[in-house]
């Protein structure tokens, strides 16, 4: 059974913290750019979707008679990725299943490695993501709880042997229980902690890391973010998640994001 709860400040009693998820609205804005939309659109695509340099990317552009500066592309990637990939999420993305695997894998930032915890549903069919500075037991709650708010609760999931992982869904079970006692709602989720089990998603990081390998890490946290985000979103198109997709190529779907 789903429900799509939202994890908030607004504490409800000790320590339950649920509202409504309530989705806000999300726009691009191309104005007093020197490029206009779809070219600033093709060359995002481009960076996402390729194992591709910035660089890479600027010579591309040449090739067809655009001149455009490396960090201009960068700074494009870093400003619509992200909110491209709000709007798919939120009005485009089919349902996912309710058994979800779940793992994180490692991204270099600022020299440091850090961690995109990812899920999957048993389909293969993308989650959500969610990157962190830590792997702890607050950083896998924040991820569950970002993943809960967006496609309901799972029925289980399926996880390696860490600690902070379970714990992680330990604390939202509670919090669960005690919603109970509030609302006569009961609500678990089911952990399966068998690793072999999450080959499909091991095999989805692959993906990811093999678009992230000629960026030789990112230099800012924020930007990670923003292009992870990206990423993940046009895996997501490949993987045929958009739920209005039709008879759409996959870049036709990415610009009609923006429409």
């Amino acid at each position: 059974m789903k429900a799509k709860f939202w994890f908030c400040r607004k504490k409800l009693s000790s320590e339950v913290e649920f509202a409504f998820f309530k989705e806000r609205s999300v726009m691009l804005n191309f104005k007093w750019r020197h490029f206009k939309q779809d070219i600033i659109l093709m060359l995002v695509r481009w960076y996402l979707a390729y194992s591709l340099s910035y660089r890479d990317v600027e010579e591309l552009a040449l090739e067809r008679g655009l001149k455009v500066d490396h960090s201009t592309i960068n700074r494009w990637v870093i400003a619509y990725a992200p909110k491209l990939e709000e709007i798919f999420r939120k009005r485009h993305k089919r349902p996912v299943g309710s058994s979800w695997r779940m793992d994180e894998t490692y991204i270099r930032v600022k020299g440091q490695w850090m961690y995109l915890y990812r899920a999957v549903d048993k389909e293969g069919n993308t989650i959500d993501f969610l990157l962190s500075e830590k792997r702890d037991e607050p950083a896998a709650r924040a991820f569950f709880s970002k993943a809960i708010g967006s496609n309901g609760l799972p029925e289980k999931v399926t996880m390696d042997k860490s600690g902070a992982n379970k714990a992680g869904i330990d604390t939202i079970n509670l919090q669960l229980a005690l919603l109970f006692m509030m609302s006569g709602i009961f609500l678990q989720i089911n952990v399966w902690q068998i690793k072999y089990l999450n080959n499909i998603l091991e095999q989805d990081h692959r993906f990811i890391k093999k678009i992230t390998k000629p960026m030789k890490g990112f230099k800012a946290f924020h930007s990670a973010n923003s292009t992870l985000a990206g990423i993940e979103l046009h895996h997501m198109l490949r993987k045929g998640q958009h739920s209005q997709a039709g008879n759409q190529s996959i870049f036709e779907q990415f610009y009609g994001l923006a429409a």
